[in-house]
Order: structure tokens, then C-alpha cells, then sequence
């Protein structure tokens, strides 16, 4: 048996390092490490409460409204409040905003280029993928960066500036928009859906979104879709078998994203994948466990835990801690949000595979992209500028709380312990955490450790670019899982 270690990965937020122990061309068990340490949650011990809406969006660059939004959930928890509708509808805006951006610089800078890889030299499809998505130099790229930053303008209008905006509160966002600012909403977006319906989709939004099996959607790539980005992705993948590339451990959960006065755009949930059943997250049944992390063990509750590094653990190769629910590892992405919420397209791809995998973790981003659109724009109509955007703060009651969000690559979770309005503990489960966990003191691998194990690697070892497609599916954001 040989051990390879690959890394650092290119074109990843933050540090990552992979083990692979390889037999006979075939990895038999992985390990995925978080070899950096940040400290973000031993910087907000001691601090205020409200400091947390300053300092966890500087955890990461990218994903700095959901970092925000979790804060603003967990205080809106210890307040026993509700956020002015005006104010659920604009937090909703610039959080799709910035999760559909997250979606598509996944697919165009982050996935795609793989595929002009000389690895793939001699598929008929090659040089127009090379053309068309080779990294740095790219036709798509002059397409999807223009349209990506006129999407985030919308931010601009809703929270001042992005990243690390201080509009959003627990009350909803401090800034009231007018008639004008609401058209200008209506144009970024209306100008973003056109970008999707010519050139990533080229067919209309509403075609994707009602895309509702898999025959349906090789249809769509060959017909309707058939000129556009994610259908020369579709080619691609059945080309490859991407289908059978990487399959996850079975539960795929969802705190539930985009909360309105009814309730979620996309319901809270956990989805058993061999049996397709859907019950309510046991959110209190969630555990960390520090047996293969360079974490101190003080407690598996996240309530009560601290994150004080231990580089002597014996067993420790990486800096996240391993969450568990019930025990379990669970994945969590687009694609549990929309396997949980039940679009049958997931449903039906999930179904046919019989585990989360590449291509399904993918067509869920891009058909999230479409859903959000559509949302995006119905919440924009929906506000009425005569009405408060923000709710009045309350008094902060001391104890354990905990506010989730939905972030682009999954569930985060902040959980913090006040007294005196003063944060006594802080501890912060990232999409990243769940997903690029290590093992358990059970010897249970997470999500992405599982999904490598059994790959065919053959000759080629660590330079396999099927390594690169299932490390890539998940979405790494390595920044937010370093504590």
C-alpha cells in the first residue's frame, strides 16, 4: 500500500491537504486536513454579543452575508424576536445574491477548468471545453465575472458594500430602500436572469426549474438547453460517469434558507438517501468530536465547547473538529437543501444513483442558481417601502443559543453562551466543517473522506483529476472549518 498526500489544491479558499492510501490503483481510506488555525472563535470570548455581527463576517470573504446572517439569527434567538417583514425580504435578496455568485464561480472558475485538463486530451469534446473554460484564459470567464459582479451590486443597494457589510441585524437590515433603489433592484436582477438564460442555461429559467427527471434533463442538454454552460457540463459528466463518482454517506441534511414571514423558502430537513425519508433535524442531537483534530477535549456539545488547540494530540491531522449528528456524518450543500425540499430532479437523480454524488452536486448548484433568480425578483416586488426594515432591538437573555443559516456550500451554525450580554463561549460549525470533517473516535470517516474511499485511481496516483472532481464537488471553503 503507498500514501499520497496532495496538496496544497489550487483554485480552493484556504488550505486543504488530502491523504489518500492507494492498493492496487484503488483508494482504500482518505484523510482531508484543515492544516490552518485562525482563532475567530477565541477572539469573540469576552466580547459584547453584538461584536459578533462586526467580527464573524471577517471569517471569510465569500460567504461574509451568511456569517452574518447566523450571527443575527442567534441574537434574534436570545432576544425572543421576529425581523420586520421588509427586513426578511432584503436580507433574502442579498443572501441569494451572494449564494448564487458562490454558485457560479463554483461552476465557471473553480469546476469547469478541470476539465481542460490534458488528462481529458483525447475526448472528442476537449478542445471546445479547453476554449471555453480553460482557467485563466477562458472564453466564459468575460461572461460569467461581468455578470457576477453586476449581480453583487445588488448588495451594494441593500447592505452599502460587500463583503463584510454591518447592514444586517437581528430586526432585519439598517437601511431603508426607496422607489428608485427598488427599480434598480429589478434591473441587476433582470440583467443577471438574462445573463443565465443566454449564456449558462440559453433557455428560459423557468424551463430549468421545471426540469423533473433525469430523462428530462439529458433532453434539455441536447434540445432546449442544448448551446448552453450547463449543458455542455451535462455532456461532459455522462460522458464520464460522473454519476458514480463520489458518493456520500447516505444522510443529507438542511437547517432551512431564505426565512420569510411563512416560514423557509426551503424547508429544514434530513434526508435519509437509501430510503428517501425526510424528518426534522434533531439540531440538539448535534456532537463534535476532537478525537483526530489538534483540539483540546473539553465537550462535545457545541453549547458548551471551546476551541483551544492541542498540537499533541496523538492522533490529530487537522484542525476541524468532526460534527456528527446522532452519530452520523452528514452531508450538507445545495443539493440536501434541494433533496430536502423535494424538487424532483434531485429527488429523481438521487434516486437512479443511489447516493449523493459529482453530477448531482452540481446540476443542484446550477438549478439553485435558477430557483433563486425566480425568488430573488419575487421578493423585490414584495417589499413595501412605506414599512419598516428593521424591528427594535430587545434585551439579550442570558444562556446557550444558536442561530443557522444556509450558506452556498451547506448548514452553518453559530452557538454562543451570554451572560450580561457578554459571549462566555463561541463555537462555529461551518458547511466545510460537516463536509471535510475527519474521522470520529469511532474511526468513521466524513463525508468527503467516504466519498473518496473505493475511487480508482489507477497508475496516476495522486495526479488523478478524478480526485480533483469529488474534492471540488463539495465546494471547499477551508477559511470558514479553521475555528
Amino acid at each position: 500500500m503507498s500514501r499520497l498526500v496532495i496538496g496544497p489544491f489550487n483554485r480552493v479558499e484556504g488550505d486543504l491537504e488530502v491523504t489518500l492510501d492507494v492498493e492496487g490503483g484503488v483508494v482504500r481510506e482518505a484523510r482531508v486536513a484543515a492544516p490552518l488555525y485562525r482563532g475567530f472563535e477565541q477572539l469573540l470570548v469576552g466580547r459584547p454579543a453584538e461584536d459578533a455581527l462586526a467580527i464573524a463576517p471577517r471569517i471569510c470573504g465569500i460567504c461574509s452575508v451568511s456569517q452574518s446572517l447566523a450571527v443575527a439569527a442567534m441574537l434574534r434567538a436570545a432576544q425572543r424576536s421576529q425581523a420586520a417583514p421588509n427586513g426578511m425580504l432584503a436580507t433574502n435578496i442579498a443572501h441569494a445574491a451572494e449564494n448564487i455568485a458562490d454558485h457560479l464561480t463554483h461552476f465557471y472558475v473553480f469546476f469547469m477548468p478541470d476539465f481542460a485538463r490534458a488528462a481529458y486530451a483525447a475526448r472528442p469534446w476537449h478542445a471546445a471545453v479547453e476554449r471555453r473554460f480553460k482557467a485563466m484564459s477562458g472564453a466564459s470567464l468575460r461572461e460569467a465575472l461581468p455578470a457576477r459582479a453586476g449581480l453583487l451590486r445588488t448588495m451594494g443597494l441593500i447592505a452599502g458594500k460587500w463583503p463584510h457589510s454591518l447592514a444586517f441585524r437581528p430586526g432585519g437590515v439598517t437601511r431603508a430602500l426607496d422607489l428608485g433603489e427598488q427599480m434598480r433592484l429589478i434591473a441587476l436582477l433582470g440583467e443577471f436572469r438574462d445573463f443565465c438564460e443566454r449564456t449558462l442555461f440559453a433557455a428560459p429559467i423557468e424551463t430549468v426549474i421545471e426540469l423533473a427527471s433525469a430523462e428530462a434533463l439529458d433532453d434539455f442538454a441536447e434540445r432546449a438547453g442544448a448551446a448552453g454552460d450547463f449543458a455542455a457540463f451535462i455532456r461532459i459528466a455522462r460522458d464520464l460517469r460522473l454519476e458514480h463518482m463520489g458518493s456520500g454517506p447516505g444522510l443529507l441534511m438542511s437547517s432551512g434558507a431564505y426565512l420569510g414571514p411563512e416560514g423557509h423558502l426551503f424547508p429544514s430537513g434530513l434526508l435519509n438517501v437509501a430510503t428517501g425519508d425526510v424528518r426534522p433535524p434533531p439540531f440538539g442531537a448535534i456532537s463534535e468530536d476532537v478525537s483526530h483534530a489538534f483540539m483540546r477535549d473539553t465537550s462535545t456539545d457545541p453549547a458548551s465547547a471551546e476551541t483551544i488547540p492541542d498540537m499533541r494530540r496523538e492522533e490529530a491531522y487537522s484542525f476541524a473538529k468532526a460534527p456528527r449528528l446522532e452519530g452520523r456524518a452528514v452531508e450538507v450543500g445545495a443539493l440536501a437543501r434541494q433533496a430536502v425540499a423535494g424538487h424532483p430532479l434531485i429527488r429523481d437523480l438521487l434516486r437512479r444513483a443511489g447516493a449523493s454524488n459529482v453530477f448531482a452536486r452540481v446540476v443542484a448548484r446550477l438549478l439553485e442558481i435558477a430557483l433563486l433568480i425566480e425568488a430573488a425578483q419575487t421578493w423585490t416586488r414584495e417589499l413595501r417601502l412605506d414599512g419598516p426594515f428593521c424591528a427594535h432591538d430587545l434585551p439579550l437573555q442570558d444562556g446557550a443559543i444558536v442561530g443557522f443559516v444556509e450558506a452556498a456550500r451547506g448548514t452553518l451554525g453559530h452557538w454562543a453562551s451570554l451572560r450580561d450580554r457578554q459571549i462566555r463561549r463561541y463555537q462555529i460549525i461551518a458547511p466545510t466543517t460537516w463536509n471535510f470533517s475527519p474521522r470520529d473516535a469511532a474511526g468513521a470517516p466524513g463525508p468527503l473522506e467516504f466519498a473518496l474511499q473505493g475511487l480508482e485511481v489507477g497508475d496516476e496516483g495522486a495526479s488523478s483529476v478524478a480526485v480533483q472532481h469529488i474534492v471540488r464537488s463539495f465546494d471547499p471553503c477551508m477559511v470558514c472549518t479553521a475555528h
